[in-house]
């Protein structure tokens, strides 16, 4: 039982965000005793994904936890003369200015709920019942329009080459008890197909769409375990630190992914799509021969610019939207470099900063696509719970709902010795990692944080229509004014099992300069059009309808330094939330650093033993078999699975 846990542990690691859980399965791996907790109900942290019913959940317990008044804590009696007490925070403010509008039609009634749910528990009430009273006093009618429309929580501190070919390889001509093709999309293991291809339209579905063009807000409650809505929005870089990772510790085994699809950039009003790899080039429509020409020089000049100093160097010092116009690049050409390829600041970054990224960018192309970019099935907050799966693996010990109180400094040696618990518990280690949100006022007093604006929006059909309805998009809207960011715009489809049929999940991100509706609802509006009963009759509607859309403004403790905090124990270590960058590289940086602190000489999460090769003490083999299963499988696909990770080279160039 979670009450009576043991009382000594090697790590302590409190918060289940994506950097702690890497650090939980590194020190696992390497021999600790790990003991990871989290206050939630959930894994992940701010690095989470919900259920549409878990998302209003999620709203609510923000909303509920706001009005906590803190007590009288019983902890400080367990508090000895010799020691000091660092108090936790109860509540988190990492989330703040919530602002939820529903704009599909409200026919709600009492008996609806959630398909599949086991129970009328506290989650699936609050997707029926708790969400009316949520949103109804805001509920829109057929003349309201998106600026007048509010459904604000309280805003004080309320509250996460084949392009057809996914990280985790399924190529039926290489596995053969995997026979399932794909055609537009990226394949999936033979376990998950029953499972995906639910989410994928038919031809009967498409055949039917027309009649069934009117989406309401009861059948995305009834859908809702379709949903797998992250808090923060990132990719992953087929050549990222995190794929690395994954692939050399083998934990890419519990997770499936897909290929983002296309690049898209917004000018002029217009949404296009923008040739990135040497083929798309050459297939483009947009480009002339001439600026085809243009762009591959520019472009194979990029990947060896280190080696070509003289013809940069003069232009260090300026920013590298200057320094592309100094090159012979078109307008349109200077523009999908900038925005869609680099995707980097108009104003703010160097010409190195454009040169390192539009390097990486094509780096990361073609290893497992036409892109640079994978998509984790079923959302990102899939991750942290594989680097969980693989610290309990190696026996991590695992206890959500379970808070902290406080933390224990021995006053003699300066050190944090313990933690207790919420039932009162002392429990022992040598090291605590603590996530930034949990932390009391008092500790973060002189802390600078930056914000990261959000939106999640629920639509009818793509920003961009192809043939293909299943279409994994990444679209840069340039900033207009100065003093804001460029918003990004990722657009899911229902093959990556995070929407249902006949809707996209889009989600939108940039550094925060007002509150997140003021930062992103300007650029809803260029994209998107709210769904009114009255546009139903007329077919011919230029941007894509909006059906439900939540704004929330999330805290970035990415940049903040140690010493900002106050008074911690060199034992103690702070985990930072997400970040707004778009891969998942600063996360990884920052676990292997702390985890080296901890572990100094140890192998930053090397790969698991083999079955075969792991010698058990006594003649018994029987245990060999409960043992073997602690590791990852020895099974016909591992092997070949874990040799096309490491060498997707050899499929496509």
């Amino acid at each position: 039982m979670a009450d009576n846990l043991p009382s000594e542990f090697d790590v302590i690691v409190i918060g289940t965000g994506l950097p702690e859980s890497i650090i939980a399965a590194a020190c696992s791996r390497s021999g600790q005793r790990v003991l990871h907790v989290d206050s939630r109900s959930y894994y992940g942290g701010n690095w989470a994904s919900f259920s549409f019913s878990g998302l209003l959940s999620w709203l609510r317990e923000y909303q509920e936890n706001s009005d906590i008044v803190n007590e009288s804590p019983a902890w400080e009696e367990q508090i000895l003369k010799n020691e000091d007490a660092i108090a936790l925070g109860r509540n988190d403010k990492t989330i703040q200015h919530v602002e939820v509008f529903c704009y599909a039609s409200q026919d709600l009634h009492d008996d609806v709920e959630e398909a599949g749910a086991l129970q009328k528990n506290h989650a699936s009430v609050t997707s029926a019942n708790s969400t009316e009273a949520a949103d109804s006093s805001c509920l829109p009618t057929q003349d309201e329009s998106l600026s007048t429309m509010s459904c604000e929580m309280p805003t004080g501190e309320t509250p996460s080459s084949d392009p057809e070919h996914a990280l985790e390889v399924n190529d039926a001509d290489r596995t053969g008890e995997k026979e399932n093709h794909c055609d537009d999309k990226t394949c999936v293991t033979s376990t998950s197909e029953k499972e995906t291809s639910e989410n994928v339209p038919t031809v009967e579905d498409i055949a039917e769409q027309p009649k069934q063009n009117r989406i309401t807000y009861s059948q995305i409650i009834k859908e809702g375990r379709r949903f797998n809505i992250d808090l923060v929005s990132k990719v992953l870089y087929s050549r990222g630190l995190l794929i690395d990772l994954l692939i050399k510790s083998n934990v890419s085994r519990y997770a499936e992914f897909k290929n983002i699809t296309r690049i898209l950039a917004f000018r002029e009003g217009r949404v296009e799509q923008v040739p990135c790899s040497r083929a798309d080039v050459f297939n483009s429509k947009q480009l002339s021969m001439v600026e085809k020409r243009m762009l591959m020089k520019f472009l194979t000049f990029c990947m060896e610019y280190e080696e070509h100093l003289d013809e940069y160097k003069a232009y260090e010092k300026i920013t590298f939207s200057e320094y592309l116009k100094t090159q012979k690049l078109t307008p349109n050409l200077q523009y999908f470099v900038l925005h869609s390829i680099a995707m980097t600041s108009e104003t703010a970054s160097s010409t190195i900063d454009g040169l390192k990224a539009t390097k990486n960018f094509l780096h990361c192309l073609g290893r497992y696509g036409n892109t640079p970019f994978l998509f984790p099935l079923y959302g990102q907050g899939e991750l942290p719970q594989c680097f969980c799966r693989m610290c309990a693996v190696f026996g991590g010990i695992y206890c959500l709902r379970h808070a902290v109180q406080c933390l224990v400094v021995d006053k003699e040696s300066g050190k944090c010795k313990a933690i207790i618990d919420q039932f009162g518990q002392r429990i022992m280690s040598k090291h605590f990692l603590v996530e930034d949100s949990y932390f009391s006022e008092n500790t973060c007093s002189h802390v600078q944080y930056r914000q990261i604006s959000r939106a999640v929006l629920i639509t009818d059909r793509s920003v961009l229509q192809t043939d293909s309805d299943q279409q994994i998009s990444i679209l840069t809207v340039p900033a207009e004014e100065s003093g804001t960011s460029a918003v990004r715009v990722i657009e899911l489809c229902s093959s990556t099992m995070t929407c249902m049929k006949g809707t996209y999940l889009v989600h939108l991100t940039c550094t925060s300069s007002k509150s997140a509706r003021e930062d992103l609802e300007p650029v809803v509006q260029k994209l998107f059009t709210p769904y009114t009963e009255m546009e139903i009759e007329n077919e011919e509607v230029e941007k894509p309808r909006l059906l439900w859309a939540l704004y929330f403004n999330m805290r970035d403790s990415s940049d903040v330094s140690r010493s900002s905090y106050n008074d911690l124990p060199s034992n103690i270590y702070v985990c930072s939330g997400p970040d707004c960058g778009l891969g998942n590289d600063n996360a990884v940086k920052q676990a292997e650093t702390l985890f080296q602190q901890i572990c100094p000489n140890e192998d930053f999460c090397p790969p698991p033993p083999n079955p075969e090769d792991i010698i058990l003490d006594g003649d018994s083999l029987q245990p060999g078999a409960s043992d073997s299963s602690a590791v990852p499988e020895a099974n016909s696909e591992t092997p070949k699975e874990t040799a096309s990770l490491g060498n997707p080279e050899e499929r496509s160039e």
